[in-house]
Parts: structure tokens; C-alpha cells; sequence
């Protein structure tokens, strides 16, 4: 769709295994495309649905042996060699697409449950994706893997809270911000009052995602070669986000804290010394 965007974390980087790159680099741009589509533009709600049930259709297509149709086959080509090839399994990448459903109509959550239902949908498809290509489908490591993408997820919801704010999107559950004495448009345009509640509101988030990076980073150290190393890389630039937010004194509502060069040399280091 010609959208540029920033990201937290590098896709098929250098650390990845060359064979690898084609089927991780598929899987991102199907994640992608669909996260626009469901994001991006002017799009109404009921258009943007109509379009990922278009997509969803093209998924359908390719698992049953199929050739994509003219409109994404810059997606569903790759995708369905990365099907064949890798047997990639097809229920991770509907979930995908029914996560950007339900995005497309700015939901609010009850409850960290809701919002963690969401992650499973949205985010934790994709590690469980790359284990499949690693080869590792033991419960155990699903489950931590489970775990580094729903706080991958969390973190980003909460680093972006003055980019999806604006756009209707409230990604804090409502029993988070009755606790804290909050409402929806006190978050839009809070009082000095509000935007206190709303930093202690976001250091409790944040203290919920790094619990939930810390409980999956073992996965880390058990998955040999290249792949670990960039799982340790992800894993410390998650928590890396967290402490700018908290450099930032919880303040994003008014602002956005990213990833630098400069924080390159630390999270090598924090990759190299990190213990299980």
C-alpha cells in the first residue's frame, strides 16, 4: 500500500537464517497488508471489513492449492510458496485477519482479558508462525512465545497512546481506567488531574507487560543459533521501550518514545549478559 512505517523490531534481519528470510518476510507482508487495510486511509469500518473478508477469501484460496487473484499478489504469491514449501499452518494467518476485523471497528476492552484475547489473535499467531519454521512446537515454548508477543503488543499499545488516542482507538481496558478514575475523552484532552491518574494508569500497563516479556525470555536461550540471538535482540528491545516510557515519566500521552541507533550497542549488550 505504499505506507511507510516504523517498527520497534527488524524483520528477517540479518540474523536470520538466509533459508528463512523468503517464508518471514511473506508472513510480515500478510500481517502487514492486512493491519493497513485495517488501519490506514479513509476508509469506512464496514468498507475495511468488506476488504479483509476479500482477503481472508484469498487466504482461503491459496490453502487449498489455488493461484491468488490479481489483487495482492504481491502478498499471496510469496505466501503461498511459504505455504508449500514450510507447511506453514493456515489457522495462525485467519486469526490474524480476524484480529484486523475486529480492530477495523475500534473495539474498547473490558478487561485485560479481553485485551489479551486480542493479543492472541493479533500477535501471537506470528511466534507461533516462526517457531513452526524453527521446527519447535513444544507447549512449553508456545506458551513463552505466546507470552513475548502479547507484551510485544502491549508495549507498542502503550508507547502509542498519543498516535491511537487521536484516531479513536483505546487500547487501555475500561476496569484499568475505572481503577485509576478515567474515562475515554479525559485520555483525549486530560486536566492536570487526569494526566497524573493517566501516568500511573500507563506505569501499571507497563509493569503487567515487562511481567509478561520476563515470564516468556527464557524461550530465548533455548533456541540455538541465529534465531536465538534475534529473539534476545526483540526481547530487550520490548523491555528497552519500557524504560524509555518510564524515562519519559508514563508520559504517552504526549508523546512517543522510540528505538535508536544509539540503543543498538545496549541491547547487544543486554542480549550477551541476559540470564534465563
Amino acid at each position: 500500500m505504499g505506507v511507510e512505517h516504523y517498527e520497534n523490531f527488524p524483520v528477517a534481519s540479518v540474523l536470520c537464517p538466509p533459508e528463512l528470510r523468503p517464508p518471514i518476510t511473506a508472513i510480515y507482508g500478510f500481517a502487514r497488508t492486512a493491519d493497513d487495510i485495517a488501519d490506514e486511509g479513509d476508509a469506512t469500518p464496514l468498507q475495511r471489513i468488506s476488504t479483509l473478508q476479500a482477503y481472508l477469501a484469498e487466504l482461503e484460496a491459496i490453502s487449498q492449492g489455488r493461484d491468488p487473484g490479481p489483487r495482492w499478489p504481491q502478498v499471496f504469491v510469496p505466501l503461498r510458496s511459504a505455504v508449500e514449501r514450510h507447511t506453514l499452518p493456515i489457522q495462525p494467518l485467519r486469526d490474524l485477519v480476524d484480529a484486523f476485523v475486529q480492530d477495523a471497528s475500534n473495539p474498547q476492552y473490558a478487561d485485560r482479558l479481553q485485551l489479551l484475547d486480542y493479543c492472541r489473535r493479533s500477535a501471537n499467531p506470528v511466534g507461533r508462525l516462526l517457531l513452526h519454521l524453527y521446527r519447535i512446537d513444544d507447549e512449553r515454548s508456545l506458551t513463552q512465545s505466546d507470552s513475548i508477543c502479547s507484551a510485544l503488543q502491549l508495549i507498542n499499545f502503550w508507547q502509542d497512546l498519543s498516535v491511537d488516542l487521536p484516531r479513536g482507538r483505546c487500547y487501555p481496558p475500561l476496569a484499568d481506567l475505572a481503577s485509576h478514575g478515567l474515562t475515554f475523552d479525559q485520555m483525549l484532552a486530560p486536566s492536570d488531574t487526569a494526566a497524573a491518574s493517566a501516568q500511573a494508569m500507563v506505569a501499571d500497563l507497563c509493569r503487567w507487560a515487562r511481567e509478561l516479556m520476563v515470564s516468556g525470555a527464557p524461550l530465548a536461550r533455548r533456541i540455538p543459533g541465529r534465531a536465538g540471538w534475534e529473539l534476545r535482540l526483540v526481547v530487550q528491545g520490548g523491555l528497552r521501550i519500557l524504560d524509555k516510557i518510564a524515562a519519559m515519566n508514563h508520559r504517552t500521552l504526549t508523546g512517543r518514545p522510540k528505538l535508536s541507533p544509539m540503543d543498538v550497542p545496549l541491547l547487544c549488550w543486554r542480549a550477551l549478559i541476559s540470564s534465563p
